[in-house]
């Protein structure tokens, strides 16, 4: 099949941003805006599940026309980083979660795509063959399919469970408790996942500091 004119794969992961904000900025709606009534609240639970499938999508397509590139896997990074960051601090304008959840994702993923970013200079990347985490603990836990799959349908579940958890049906079966498991769980996967490329980072920063000696 012959590749189209422009880049599929960057054309969903920026097109999946966009529909994230705007689902969100349905569920908060303008100032002083009622709670969400329950249409509002599925029609988001609906769409964030296509939201969160559309993920994959960028990477199928980028294989599929060849258009993988540097580019595309820093806009797929960031992609998810602004889409996880808008859900997080939209609960928590709704104090459907505490103020510290999305401010731990934020500072982590600060510090950590700074390093990336870096590493990113060297030649390395966050994952693939060429990723910048050097031990096999480091590989299995940042770079390997089986953890960023795993941290994926864990935020994916929290980020359904919290919407659902709200809603009439929700409030019935109490599935609050199990929607703030699942964000807690973020929580720490989220710290196990950081702490080995803040470690592991300082190979990087003293090859760099050889280079330029």
């Amino acid at each position: 099949m012959k590749a189209p004119p422009f880049n599929v794969a960057n054309t969903i992961t920026i097109s999946r941003v966009v529909l994230a904000v705007v689902v969100l900025l349905f569920l908060v709606g303008g100032a002083g805006a009622p709670v969400p009534d329950d249409r509002t609240l599925w029609t988001v639970f609906f769409l964030t599940i296509f939201i969160i499938w559309a993920d994959g999508l960028d990477g199928f397509f980028a294989r599929k026309f060849n258009q993988s590139s540097k580019l595309g896997g820093i806009l797929d990074i960031a992609g998810d980083r602004v889409v996880e960051l808008a859900y997080w601090i939209v609960f928590a304008t709704l104090s459907w979660i505490p103020v510290w959840v999305p401010l731990l994702f934020l500072v982590r993923g600060t510090f950590v795509d700074a390093i990336r970013s870096h590493a990113s200079e060297q030649g390395y990347t966050a994952f693939g063959e060429k990723t910048m985490m050097q031990s096999a603990l480091g590989k299995f836990l940042v770079a390997s399919n089986f953890s960023r799959f795993s941290y994926a349908v864990a935020k994916a579940l929290a980020f359904c469970l919290v919407v659902a958890a709200h809603t009439a049906l929700g409030k019935t079966y109490n599935l609050e408790p199990a929607a703030l498991f699942l964000v807690y769980f973020s929580c720490v996967f989220c710290l196990i996942r950081g702490l080995p490329v803040l470690i592991e980072s300082k190979s990087l920063f003293i090859t760099s500091t050889q280079r330029c000696s």
